[in-house]
């Protein structure tokens, strides 16, 4: 287990790996409600052309510890956790690659230690900077994103989501996927995964408005970067990709316009390709 720091103290986070130990390091990074096996569709076919992968439950999630306190999850923390998975395998860079909020943290690490990736892949979320004036100016993504306010509060929405063994989770994954993308056994096992989880795997948004970065989130992204985006995503606009491009120096953005926001899932082979060739 690799470890991230927190207070002065260890963070073991567990990582899936594969593909040869001389590989170019490639860091796939989860997002919510998911972990690790979210990426079980990009994993083997990245390792077969020649990638040394590895998928970390991120911190808070899974098998991975799960500090106390809303400041554990600052995005600064969970940033801080990439680099230090990079430095653990040995390496200076890595290709770094995000969905959900896996992509709101591979976006920060980009922006503030660019020198630490190879190059930038982002799944259906937009740049900081976007993300952050249009939740808070455009009435459409400020609906779209009311679940961000809910969690804010104490306790109450990771009672909820336990309720009927997380049946409000894992419905709200079927319907906003494509019929049959979430299979009964990937239920399954991210029920298991969500045991112990939720307050911590929620401690990320309430982080994310109450520890805010200090630093400007409309830095330029100097690496290169490509957005790949679900037009039918439920959660989040495609108003929001091209500005996010905008503020990269060598971006681009392909859309998927049949794919939600579970775009790993439904186009797994067109997804590892992207990702693999850049």
């Amino acid at each position: 287990m690799p470890t991230g720091v927190y207070n002065g103290k260890p963070v073991k986070l567990h990582v899936v790996q594969a593909g040869p130990a001389d590989g170019p390091l490639l860091i796939l990074l989860h997002g919510f409600p998911e972990c690790w096996s979210g990426w079980k569709a990009q994993i083997i076919p990245l390792a077969e052309r020649g990638f040394r992968v590895w998928v970390p439950d991120q911190r808070g999630y899974n098998q991975s510890d799960k500090p106390a306190g809303v400041a554990a999850y600052a995005i600064d923390e969970l940033a801080a956790d990439v680099v230090a998975l990079i430095d653990a395998a040995g390496r200076q860079k890595a290709v770094v690659v995000g969905h959900d909020w896996g992509a709101a943290v591979a976006w920060w690490v980009a922006a503030t230690q660019p020198d630490r990736v190879e190059r930038l892949v982002v799944l259906n979320v937009p740049h900081p900077a976007v993300m952050k004036r249009f939740v808070l100016r455009q009435p459409g993504q400020m609906i779209r994103s009311w679940y961000i306010g809910f969690f804010q509060l104490p306790w109450l929405p990771e009672t909820l989501a336990r309720l009927g063994n997380y049946a409000a989770l894992s419905r709200t994954l079927q319907t906003s996927s494509r019929p049959g993308t979430f299979s009964a056994d990937d239920l399954r096992g991210y029920r298991i995964a969500w045991t112990g989880a939720l307050p911590t795997m929620i401690n990320w948004y309430r982080a994310a408005l109450r520890n805010p970065p200090a630093r400007d989130s409309t830095v330029r992204i100097i690496v290169p970067t490509l957005l790949i985006w679900g037009v039918q995503d439920q959660f989040l606009s495609r108003q929001m990709a091209q500005p996010s491009i905008d503020l990269c120096d060598t971006g681009r953005v392909i859309f998927f316009e049949n794919a939600t926001h579970w775009i790993q899932h439904e186009e797994p082979a067109r997804v590892t390709t992207l990702i693999a060739e850049g």
